[in-house]
């Protein structure tokens, strides 16, 4: 093997001996057995050689010895002025077996010669270059072509002198190394501390032109070539180490505000899941390779680097396998840890494949956090993976929403597979049923509702009952202490009159105050003997259950302008009414009630609430706003926690809105259908078969539907606007939609069959071909998303969609006529 070294130039050449005199200096190589020197540069404080020489290594374990001497001009007598000593293995292990273009300290020999170091200060250095040469391995991937002797040709890599601070600049290389050359790239340098570690103690970072350590494994064969296995996992520790040693002060990152794409807990604890996912040969990454049909995989090696904060960063590439529409493509993953903290990891991917369609207008952002998990009770560990991303548009395109729409679709597809591997390679946690979690929160709200004499001693406690009170106590107590006069005037035996008109007046205001008393007594009664009779009552009947827990109420109006309202709720669903209790002279209510709608054949689709001013039982209620909720366009996280804003004049003046937390389930899902179904069959006169599973599933997905949702039936039709638009209709026991996909443009839209005001049919004409149509008439003021899809509006506003069957009309129109009536009739029709 022989060692080419690039012995560039040295610089702040000062010596208390030398004083002033100009100084001649030239540079010595040493290892075990050869030596080498270059020639000498005569009066430069900053010599520059720019020459190369070359040393023969016998083994990997010996040292580069690099001495600089001078001597006073014209003196004959010279000194060592200091030297720096380099590993060989340091050369081996390098990028191409390359040590860049590196500013080195110089260390004194003795400590005679550091008593004459000028002001007491270390600041001689030596910029050089090494690279080993081995015809042994010179069919591996290492280069073997010796450095370079120009010295701009590198980038300068600075490792930090003893001191002096490790954020100050480095100087450039001496205008004579540079002249003639292009402009020198950005100057990096370490801190001393990590030049200690480096030449000292680990032997698994190497140093490149980039300011990085790449982490290889310290293994190495006996002819001293480098080992070409993939990391090892203590390298891989080390570097977390390291990372998290530096930067204590880094917090775990909000998750990507373009959503979740796994949230689970597993029986493992965070280190393991860390290094299932991301070590080096990770077995997990192959076998989802293999799963997704991905070629030519090629995980690069982890590098430290240093900036502000030392992250650790790799590059992964592989081929994406084709598919119908897209060929197989390159993808490029940059990883990078955000966060290596004790137990909580934080990983960011940078996903790009600029070769897929319009694949240079975005790239996509992963963000792998890993954290501990809830306290079990058996004491085991437990870890958090939650996994949430976002699409970043580089370029503005007006394809903007189908490239987001494609690629959202794409990474829910994968990381479900990803999600299936993972389950089987490590026990997840099944999280808390949805069922405990309920009944947790309902006795929880429970708990917080105020009782009667609570209520009671807050409604009666003002002045209209306290002083009414007081005045009759302190009657009551002058009766007892006046003492019988007899009868004046027109007085007679039982009957004592007023002797004064004061007394009168005194008299009035009584029986005023008691009046008063009276009524409030009164009101608190009624409204009280007001509740619903099925409020806060458990249904057990099998089916779909609506649980609705109403918790409190913001900025209810009042309809008199002159006190507080008595405000009440009542519920529609499907039907069915029930009502709150009413909560006495409040602007805030709070009720903390619980109601529940049993609905054992037909799941609900809509909740109709109306707030009502509580007058009296033979009064008429005045409405305070109403509101209503599409079980079908909020998700059951949305529901569990949610304001509604009231609608109308009142409600919107005031602000008023509601707080509610809604539950829907099912027991017994698969007999609830059967029953819906058999329903529908006696109304159609025909048997009706439940659809496939995977059909279903279709259904759900295309239009973003619950998992209980279940397709009745669908039919091919033509959606007839200005320009006819062939599609499918999909129906259910809750909506009805329409989906296109002409040549890759998507059209669709969704109703609830209550947003249907009336389903006419139009005779055959030239214009539809000798074959009727279905005519959707929409309420006032629905389906206004969907507005560009209608044919026609009424002089009302309702909107019209005409749809014209290519198979049975029969079948199709009596399908569509029996879901609608059995969800509307008798159903309280929607607000406008």
């Amino acid at each position: 093997m022989k060692l080419y070294v690039n012995v560039l130039e040295a610089r702040k050449l000062k010596h208390e001996k030398l004083g002033a005199n100009p100084i001649d200096a030239y540079v010595k190589l040493r290892t075990r057995k050869h030596r080498s020197k270059t020639g000498v540069i005569r009066g430069k404080t900053n010599p520059v050689w720019n020459e190369e020489l070359v040393l023969r290594i016998d083994d990997l374990k010996e040292e580069l010895q690099v001495i600089l001497v001078v001597r006073s001009s014209g003196a004959r007598e010279s000194e060592a002025l200091g030297q720096a000593v380099v590993p060989v293995w340091m050369v081996a292990e390098a990028e191409n077996q390359t040590l860049p273009t590196t500013w080195f300290p110089l260390q004194p020999l003795s400590t005679s010669t550091q008593t004459h170091i000028c002001g007491n200060d270390l600041q001689w250095e030596i910029l050089i270059a090494i690279s080993l040469y081995s015809r042994s391995n010179s069919d591996s991937t290492l280069s073997s072509s010796p450095v370079p002797s120009d010295a701009d040709s590198r980038e300068v890599v600075c490792f930090e002198s003893p001191g002096r601070s490790p954020y100050e600049n480095t100087d450039s290389v001496s205008e004579e190394a540079s002249s003639g050359a292009e402009e020198k790239k950005p100057i990096k340098r370490f801190t001393g501390k990590l030049v200690r570690r480096i030449l000292n103690k680990n032997k698994e970072v190497k140093s490149n032109s980039a300011g990085t350590a790449i982490l290889q494994s310290d293994e190495s064969s006996d002819n001293g070539s480098v080992s070409e296995e993939p990391l090892a996992n203590f390298n891989f520790e080390k570097a977390l180490q390291t990372m998290q040693e530096t930067n204590q002060e880094n917090g775990m990152p909000d998750n990507l505000q373009g959503g979740i794409l796994l949230d689970k807990q597993y029986l493992t604890s965070c280190e393991n899941l860390n290094a299932l996912l991301f070590a080096p040969n990770s077995q997990l990454m192959k076998e989802l390779t293999e799963l997704q049909g991905t070629t030519n995989l090629d995980e690069g090696a982890w590098r430290l680097e240093f900036g502000e904060n030392v992250c650790l960063k790799r590059t992964v590439t592989f081929t994406k396998a084709a598919t119908k529409l897209v060929r197989a493509v390159k993808v490029t993953e940059v990883q990078t840890y955000l966060c290596a903290g004790e137990n909580s990891y934080a990983v960011l991917k940078r996903v790009s494949a600029p070769d897929v369609p319009y694949g240079n207008c975005f790239d996509v952002s992963l963000l792998y956090k890993i954290f501990p998990g809830e306290p079990l009770h058996s004491g085991k560990e437990s870890s958090h993976l939650v996994i949430s991303y976002n699409i970043n548009i580089l370029r503005s395109t007006v394809l903007k929403g189908m490239i987001e729409g494609g690629v959202r679709q794409g990474l829910r597809e994968n990381y479900d597979q990803f999600a299936e591997l993972l389950a089987r390679k490590v026990e997840g946690i099944a999280s808390e049923s949805p069922l405990s979690e309920k009944k947790q929160i309902l006795a929880s709200i429970s708990e917080k509702k105020q009782s009667n004499w609570k209520q009671a001693l807050s409604y009666f406690l003002n002045f209209t009952v306290v002083s009414a009170l007081s005045v009759g106590l302190y009657i009551a107590f002058h009766i007892f202490l006046s003492v019988h006069c007899g009868r004046h005037g027109l007085e007679f035996y039982g009957l004592d009159l007023p002797d004064s008109v004061g007394e009168v007046i005194t008299t009035a205001l009584l029986i005023l105050q008691s009046l008063r008393v009276y009524n409030m007594i009164s009101h608190f009664m009624h409204a009280k003997l007001q509740k619903g009779s099925h409020f806060g009552k458990e249904v057990h009947n099998d089916g779909w259950l609506l649980t609705v827990a109403l918790i409190e109420g913001s900025g209810i109006a009042s309809a008199s302008g002159t006190r507080f309202s008595d405000p009440y709720v009542t519920f529609t669903c499907n039907s069915k009414n029930l009502r709150s209790s009413v909560q006495l002279q409040s602007r805030d209510p709070q009720w903390n009630e619980v109601v529940e709608f049993d609905t054992p054949e037909e799941p609900p689709s809509l909740l109709d609430m109306e707030v009502f001013d509580f007058a009296g039982p033979c009064e008429q209620a005045l409405s305070l706003g109403h509101a209503e909720i599409n079980l079908l366009k909020h998700t059951p996280s949305d529901l569990e926690d949610l304001w509604i804003p009231l609608q109308g004049k009142l409600a919107r003046f005031s602000q008023s809105k509601l707080h509610l937390r809604i539950f829907l389930e099912t027991t017994k899902a698969a007999q609830s259908t059967r029953k819906y179904l058999r329903k529908v069959e006696n109304e159609l006169g025909r048997k009706v078969h439940l659809q496939p599973p995977h059909r279903s599933s279709t259904f759900q997905k295309l239009f973003k539907l619950p998992p209980e949702e279940f397709l009745v039936s669908d039919f091919s039709c033509c959606l007839k606007r200005k320009m006819l638009l062939q599609g499918r209709v999909f129906a259910s026991a809750r909506v009805i939609g329409f989906y296109a996909n002409i040549f890759g443009h998507k059209s669709k839209f969704i109703f609830i069959w209550e947003e249907i005001y009336d389903i006419q049919v139009t005779p055959p004409s030239l214009a539809s071909v000798g074959s009727p149509s279905l005519v959707f008439i929409l309420h006032e003021g629905r389906g206004l998303d969907a507005m560009r899809y209608s044919k026609s509006q009424d002089e009302e506003g309702r909107l019209k969609f005409h749809f014209q069957p290519f198979g049975s009309f029969s079948d199709a129109s009596r399908t569509v006529m029996v879901l609608w009536k059995a969800k509307t009739l008798g159903a309280k029709q929607p607000r406008r």
